[in-house]
């Protein structure tokens, strides 16, 4: 076969590059020749777009600058990517950015708190009867004294219940509650801004925990944000349960200690109002 003289992208789309800073493969069926050179593209409309303007997407006196280097890390919870995605971030000067963290710090500047299975409290059930306990008690000593007691927490929970959240982020909090879908406009707010603008379009990131689903590959693909790399971790299930059950169980024996202290304050209060 006689050797093609490829151009100055090789087989990457040139248009993408010039216009996207993306490193994005091109397709035979797309090809044209400049110079005696070929050219691969993207997409027939990259093809049209280059073939009007040639000269706005070649190398003239310096190569093509290539874009920072951008990294997918994969792979199931409890598998290690944030430590692993740290120290390759360290090492190589990127950005580190943890997807599902991400989300928390948009919820948190709303919300105070991070939300999820992870780190709801307990049914707020036995809250609601301290609270009712509280109120009649109160009541009573009102009757009795002239003095109110305050049910404990109601200030708190009318704070919570005055927070109002944008279409956004009841998307962002359904995904990190209930594990649904992003819509691809919040997904447009969030990931756009890592390939197109600073300090990560010139920088690079290792982008950690991110797509998660088929359908979040498919974003990326759709909107031309390709990865250079793509990493899954793979690891034994006997090792994850080594790094998760210790953890996990730490956290099942605070929750137990607090139901049992919470059940004592019922009790508490119980006799209180009886006598």
């Amino acid at each position: 076969e006689k050797k093609r003289h490829m151009g100055d992208t090789k087989h990457f789309c040139p248009v993408s590059l010039k216009e996207n800073f993306v490193l994005y493969p091109g397709l035979s069926e797309h090809a044209a020749k400049y110079q005696e050179k070929i050219y691969y593209f993207s997409t027939s409309e990259n093809r049209d777009k280059f073939l009007e303007n040639p000269e706005e997407y070649v190398a003239h006196k310096e190569p093509i600058q290539a874009p920072p280097l951008r990294v997918c890390l994969l792979g199931t919870h409890g598998a290690g990517k944030t430590t692993c995605a740290r120290w390759v971030a360290d090492k190589m000067g990127l950005f580190h950015i943890q997807f599902e963290e991400y989300l928390q710090e948009i919820m948190i500047r709303k919300t105070k708190k991070k939300v999820g299975p992870d780190f709801d409290e307990e049914p707020e059930e036995d809250d609601s009867k301290i609270a009712a306990l509280s109120q009649e008690l109160g009541d009573f000593s009102l009757t009795m004294t002239g003095t109110k007691i305050e049910p404990e927490r109601e200030s708190e929970k009318k704070r919570e219940q005055e927070i109002e959240l944008t279409e956004e982020e009841e998307a962002i909090k359904a995904n990190l509650v209930e594990n649904e879908a992003l819509p691809p406009e919040v997904l447009d707010n969030i990931v756009l801004d890592w390939w197109t603008k600073e300090p990560f379009r010139s920088t690079g990131f290792i982008l950690d925990g991110f797509p998660r689903t088929i359908d979040e590959a498919l974003y990326l693909s759709e909107r031309g944000l390709c990865p250079d790399v793509a990493v899954y971790i793979q690891v034994e299930e006997s090792d994850i349960i080594d790094r998760l059950l210790p953890s996990r169980m730490k956290k099942w024996r605070e929750t137990h200690d607090k139901k049992m202290e919470t059940k004592k304050k019922l009790k508490d209060l119980k006799a209180k109002i009886r006598v």
